[in-house]
């Protein structure tokens, strides 16, 4: 089994390349353009501007991939980025190349992204490829089964209390050991702790 290893300053400049990517890259005035694509369809401006309203951010122009039973959700081809309620209907069904795949790990029918395979070798140790289901609590198993492990209390178990919050002031997030805040606004970010 290959393993792969990040430093933290690593897997925290991916991460916030992942966000400036989501954040600055796509163009911002998506629901009057009404070009967000969610599991391969385009989702109605009403649709659009309701998401924008609950969250408190304005959602960029772009496309995404959902995942109505965790509630994580990222850009097409891209890791997880962020978690919102879990059943939504959102877009067509969750295709399992959403995130680019090559990994041969599969949460809910998608097969994860190398980075999000790599945090989780980090949690973990290793990863045996195979389908899982994860809930929106971080609670999973193999498909079919019962529950057999917690991924927040095995990233609260390794030091950290991994966390990211969307609201209508910004993105802030946490790996236990690093803590920052993103203004969608006006791109200024700050960053606490042993980052």
């Amino acid at each position: 089994m290959v393993t792969f290893v990040f430093a933290r300053r690593a897997r925290q400049r991916v991460l916030l390349l992942v966000i400036a990517a989501t954040l600055f890259l796509l163009p911002t005035s998506a629901a009057a353009q009404n070009l967000v694509v969610v599991n391969g369809e385009k989702l109605p401006a009403e649709t659009v501007a309701a998401l924008e309203r609950t969250y408190g951010v304005p959602i960029a122009a772009g496309r995404y991939w959902y995942d109505p039973v965790s509630g994580l959700w990222g850009v097409e081809r891209g890791p997880a980025v962020n978690q919102i309620q879990p059943g939504l209907k959102l877009g067509g069904t969750l295709r399992s190349n959403a995130s680019g795949g090559g990994t041969g790990v599969f949460f809910n029918g998608r097969e994860l992204h190398p980075a999000e395979v790599s945090y989780l070798m980090q949690l973990a140790g290793s990863v045996v490829p195979g389908r899982y289901w994860v809930n929106a609590l971080g609670v999973g198993g193999i498909e079919g089964g019962p529950p057999f492990f917690d991924l927040r209390a095995l990233a609260a178990s390794r030091g950290g209390r991994h966390w990211i919050h969307s609201g209508p002031g910004g993105h802030m997030g946490s790996d236990g050991n690093c803590t920052y805040f993103m203004d969608p606004k006006t791109g200024s970010s700050v960053m606490a702790g042993d980052c």
